[in-house]
């Protein structure tokens, strides 16, 4: 009995790992395998809309719109791959690829071209069929796992000291990104010591409002002043505060407003951190607009598509219920994303209004464009049509801090990271006008130091914007843009001629500067250069920093920014600041006496005193950097 039994056994085992057509079947089973293929046939003849329609619910339960599907397959010739075309929207073919390549979506593989015989075998021959028992069930969709710590942060070292002699001349770009100040707050909120090179400085410090002289028109759309003080630190060195304030145009004077909501919708973007907290601060958002305003939603997983096309912002209801429908899954192809979003915002563009792409992402961009140099490229090609694109970064584990950063610049925009729905409105709904509306283009700045008043100085921050001095007046090199209402700081740590908190050994042969002129009053030049929008020529501002208006004393503003940059040092090794630690910082701190409408100062005095309990205390290294 046994043995009878193994032997069906292999005899079945044998029938079913046979090829079809290679060996006859026997007449009863053919009479099985009839009924069974009739059933086949009318599976097969049943209507291909039905289909197409679950293809397109499943479509939009992935985050996006599916492209139209192909033609109907007739036959099934053997061919090394199948294409079909996507309808696109606009021109936005990449270097070296025509218009119709971008159209042209094509899906390829590695398809056998099988033995002639072999397939009329195989069409001829009846189909095994598998006992209900041995039918198995359909695979459960992919999960998405989130690997080890992946985050991206672009490598930097502080800026050095430099002698004014040999180096009187300090350019750089102006920055009004605030990421790197909320992904830190984020990071010590959860007990986690951020790494060096997420902290960045002038993020942090322009995170803060200082209360700078506003411009009284948008004929002038900023205006630049200075403070000369004893740094806090030491008072053998003068810290110099540059304040630039743009002109704040009300809400409801702003101008139409076309945006794009390109949003990653990829199994990465799945924690409550990353898409439900995007869906909410893009509802605050939405709330904002008006009826002459333009909303289209892009969004982005193995493939990109169009959620909601141009619809009016009075239709409230209508992009909110868009909003609730993403979810999130599949792999990250930001780069389709970008070019999808970017013809969008072409088709419903605004003469004279805001045309912007606002990305939403952690940066995980793994299929399609992933290339970094590829995507600010495309990105800065696109900034030439008059599309700013502003990049706000959620999540955690794989967040990309230097891919949005980047994208942000070349793009003629700003970064925020979004941790908080108390972030989110104050980067979405209060500051709405300086993040969508752009008053001055390529601000860049350039001080001289007058080699008679200064031994040495510093630039705190901007470490990944400093330019080269000739590129100061050269109008085809692109900087930072100032948003209506923008704030921007920056620092300048400065030792006097004749001070003994020099920190660079004198030189044997270089003879001591002389005052030249009637300059001898002077402590820097300040010179701006910024264009209006619309416009290529850039305009110049000048303003002379006198030792004549240096304080006795910090004012409030200057305290302030002061103990942000010593906390940013701080928590990046704390080497620059003569021995100030986490006490230092937290006195300087409380004793500044400012309006905190929304609580921010308060919020700042927390986060040193987590980073002082978290870290322990401060070792400064030995030594500062100086120049080469």
């Amino acid at each position: 009995m046994h043995l009878l039994s193994a032997a069906l056994l292999a005899a079945l085992a044998l029938s079913a790992c046979q090829a079809p057509g290679d060996v006859n079947s026997s007449t009863s089973k053919n009479e099985q395998v009839g009924k069974v293929r009739g059933a086949q046939a009318a599976q097969a003849d049943a209507p291909r809309d039905k289909l197409q329609a679950a293809d397109a619910a499943t479509a939009t339960s992935a985050g996006y719109t599916a492209p139209a599907p192909a033609e109907p397959v007739k036959s099934m010739p053997a061919q090394p791959l199948v294409e079909y075309e996507a309808k696109s929207v606009g021109n936005l073919a990449p270097a070296g690829r025509t218009q119709a390549q971008v159209d042209r979506v094509m899906v390829t593989g590695s398809r056998v071209r099988e033995d002639s015989r072999l397939m009329k075998r195989m069409a001829a021959a009846p189909m095994p069929v598998a006992s209900p028992a041995m039918i198995a069930p359909p695979p459960p969709p992919p999960y998405y796992s989130q690997p080890a710590n992946t985050e991206k942060y672009a490598e930097r070292e502080d800026n050095p000291v430099v002698r004014a002699s040999e180096q009187p001349l300090s350019t750089f770009s102006i920055d009004v990104d605030t990421g790197s100040y909320a992904n830190v707050r984020r990071m010590l909120n959860d007990g986690q010591r951020p790494p060096a090179d997420a902290v960045r400085a002038e993020e942090f410090i322009n995170y803060f409002d200082y209360g700078h002289a506003a411009p009284k028109s948008l004929a002038t759309p900023f205006k630049v002043s200075t403070e000369l003080a004893p740094a806090p630190w030491n008072a053998q060195r003068q810290l110099l505060m540059i304040g630039i304030k743009g002109y704040d145009v009300p809400k409801q004077t702003l101008p139409p407003v076309n945006l794009v909501f390109l949003i990653d919708t990829s199994g990465s973007m799945e924690s409550p951190d990353k898409l439900p907290l995007l869906k909410s601060a893009f509802s605050m958002l939405t709330k904002q607009l008006r009826a002459q305003d333009r909303i289209s939603i892009v969004v982005y997983a193995g493939a990109a598509g169009l959620v909601l096309p141009p619809t009016p912002g009075d239709r409230q209801q209508e992009i909110l219920d868009a909003l609730g429908r993403l979810q999130a899954g599949g792999s990250t192809n930001g780069g389709d994303g970008i070019r999808l979003a970017y013809a969008t915002a072409k088709q419903a563009f605004i003469k004279d209004g805001v045309n912007r792409v606002i990305l939403a992402t952690d940066g995980d961009f793994n299929v399609g464009t992933v290339d970094n140099n590829a995507l600010e490229t495309m990105v800065a090609d696109q900034r030439k049509s008059g599309i700013a694109l502003t990049t706000l970064g959620f999540g955690t584990g794989n967040y990309n801090d230097q891919l949005s950063e980047k994208l942000a610049d070349v793009g003629d925009g700003n970064h925020a990271y979004i941790d908080t729905l108390q972030e989110a409105r104050k980067v979405l709904v209060e500051e709405m006008g300086s993040t969508l509306l752009t008053i001055a283009r390529d601000v860049k700045i350039q001080i001289e130091f007058n080699p008679a008043q200064v031994a040495e100085y510093r630039l705190i921050g901007y470490e990944n914007r400093l330019l080269k001095r000739e590129d100061f007046a050269n109008d085809k090199v692109d900087a930072g843009d100032i948003g209506a209402g923008h704030e921007v700081t920056a620092l300048y740590e400065i030792t006097p001629v004749g001070s003994k908190a020099t920190r660079l050994p004198a030189l044997r042969y270089t003879e001591t500067a002389t005052a030249a002129g009637g300059k001898d009053g002077e402590i820097a030049n300040l010179k701006l250069r910024y264009k209006r929008p619309g416009e290529d020529r850039s305009q110049l501002i000048e303003t002379p920093v006198l030792r004549s208006g240096q304080r006795a004393v910090a004012s409030d503003p200057m305290r302030m920014a002061a103990s942000v940059a010593a906390f940013a040092d701080a928590l990046r090794g704390g080497s620059q600041y003569d021995g100030w630690g986490w006490d230092q910082i937290l006195a300087s701190a409380r004793n500044v006496r400012l309006d905190d409408r929304w609580g921010q100062r308060a919020e700042f005095v927390r986060l040193v005193e987590r980073a002082k309990s978290q870290i322990g205390e401060l070792k400064p290294a030995n030594g500062v950097a100086v120049s080469d």
